[in-house]
């Protein structure tokens, strides 16, 4: 046997043999999008005491789920509790579960008409970013509300220019701690896609973003607002997207979610990030997750091959 020709047979071994044990470029690709739980899914299990918040880290990986996206609101007193924060850290970490954001309610208006009650609302967010930063978390979610009063009569200019000096401020705060501050379309004119566009451009900080959320353009009793056009408008400025399986139109009316359409608006807008599941139905909190989680894989699996980058 020629010398060349041992070393081409030497080469192909080498070459099968690498080939057997390396995984094909398109496993080793990267997702196109990745899977969270946000824990309001859990939320009836938490208020109940089934479910301990220091847990949600573990049951979210016994589940498969391997990101999560807490709410402050199961641990309200914690947020400047070093040794609690300690502990929600360190059990995270030790199941190997990304720490992605905190979502705060019950702290305030924002948009708030009284100046001294807007700037404490800012004060009132502050020990939430703090707490974020801590736990390893890049965003805390805010209520982009303008007025505690729920008889407040929106004003879509007015109320828009109050929630972006609130949102402004915090974002100067959060800019110094490497967090960003997003609004989710959470009722009111904060479901309307236009608005919420409109109020993070004028807080003109890069701080500032969204958290669209598929089935939360239910403005008031009598208004929606289309959930595929409101994710479109607001997905330029995300930095996380919540999962429902049910969407709104412009005339109330209420429909399966369409994961292939929606994902495909996230995607155009360039958006490689986590999607949070966020859904449980009472007593089949689990099923209803999992059942989104399929719908999502299916979907992803889907698309992967047209927005693989």
């Amino acid at each position: 046997m020629t010398s060349n020709r041992r070393d081409f047979l030497k080469t192909a071994a080498a070459t099968a043999a690498g080939l057997a044990i390396v995984p094909s470029v398109s496993l080793q690709a990267k997702p196109i999008f990745k899977i969270s739980l946000a824990q309001w899914s859990l939320n009836p299990l938490l208020f109940s005491g089934e479910l301990d918040n220091l847990d949600f880290a573990k049951v979210s990986k016994e589940h498969g789920i391997e990101a999560i996206e807490y709410v402050n609101q199961f641990f309200m007193d914690k947020a400047e509790d070093m040794k609690y924060l300690k502990e929600m850290k360190m059990r995270a970490d030790g199941e190997g579960v990304t720490s992605l954001l905190i979502m705060c309610d019950r702290e305030g208006a924002l948009g708030h008409p009284d100046e001294k009650e807007r700037m404490q609302t800012v004060e009132n967010h502050k020990k939430w970013v703090t707490a974020a930063k801590y736990l390893g978390c890049h965003t805390i979610r805010v209520n982009g509300y303008a007025n505690a009063d729920r008889n407040h009569v929106p004003d879509f200019d007015d109320d828009m220019k109050r929630v972006a000096d609130g949102l402004h401020h915090l974002c100067v705060f959060a800019d110094d701690h490497d967090i960003s501050v997003v609004i989710e379309n959470h009722g009111g004119l904060s479901s309307h896609g236009k608005w919420l566009a409109g109020v993070i451009k004028a807080a003109d900080h890069p701080r500032a973003g969204t958290l669209p959320d598929f089935g939360n353009f239910r403005m008031n009793e009598m208004e929606s607002y289309d959930s595929y056009r409101g994710v479109k408008e607001l997905m330029p400025f995300a930095t996380g997207v919540s999962v429902k399986p049910r969407v709104w139109d412009d005339d109330l009316n209420e429909s399966d979610l369409d994961y292939e359409k929606m994902m495909r608006i996230v995607l155009d807008a360039g958006y490689r990030g986590y999607c949070g599941i966020e859904h449980g139905p009472r007593g089949a909190e689990w099923e209803g997750i999992m059942k989104v989680k399929k719908a999502l894989m299916v979907a992803r699996d889907a698309l992967t091959e047209q927005y693989s980058e």
